[in-house]
């Protein structure tokens, strides 16, 4: 096969550019799938949703107006999530968890929200396995620890935000009774 045949595109080479098989796929050319490792976890990780998903995006963005469309839609889903995360985190509830959310929508259309959500799961990982690494006392300590800071914040928050002094009413309580 010659180089730049319009038969099979890749047939010469053992690797083809990034990007050049995705180009291919959109002009008609049937892409040869790789059936190592690699290929079968590829194409077993684009069947169901995520591949729907996959090419629905990749639809989107084939169009220079459609590309555009989609980095503001993701933009603003991505900053509403991260908004409401970071109105919650002084709350008990899933406010970190929201903003890591955030993070993850921003992450489809931005490759600075990839790094800081590599970022983030590497560090936390590393939490987790150094918690999970140190015996029953100091990992009970670590929480009673989280817990007491987690109860400081929503007093503060309680008391700041909303004018209720939650130990003021349980110490007259306390008096009272």
């Amino acid at each position: 096969m010659v180089l730049g045949s319009t038969e099979e595109p890749f047939a010469t080479t053992a690797d083809p550019p990034k990007g050049a098989a995705r180009t291919a796929e959109r002009r008609g050319y049937e892409v040869p799938v790789e059936r190592g490792s690699q290929g079968a976890l590829l194409e077993r990780r684009r069947s169901g949703w995520r591949g729907r998903l996959h090419t629905t995006l990749e639809l989107i963005r084939a169009n220079p107006t459609g590309r555009v469309a989609l980095k503001i839609f993701i933009g603003i889903l991505g900053a509403v999530i991260v908004t409401v995360g970071i109105a919650l985190i002084p709350l008990p509830g899933p406010g970190w968890l929201l903003v890591i959310a955030g993070l993850g929508v921003w992450a489809v259309e931005f490759h600075w929200a990839r790094r800081l959500l590599a970022f983030t799961r590497r560090n936390v990982q590393a939490w987790t396995r150094w918690v999970t690494s140190r015996s029953l006392p100091v990992r009970f300590l670590l929480g009673a620890v989280g817990l007491v800071f987690v109860s400081v914040v929503v007093w503060l928050s309680l008391k700041y935000s909303l004018g209720i002094d939650v130990v003021a009413r349980l110490l007259h309580y306390l008096a009272t009774h």
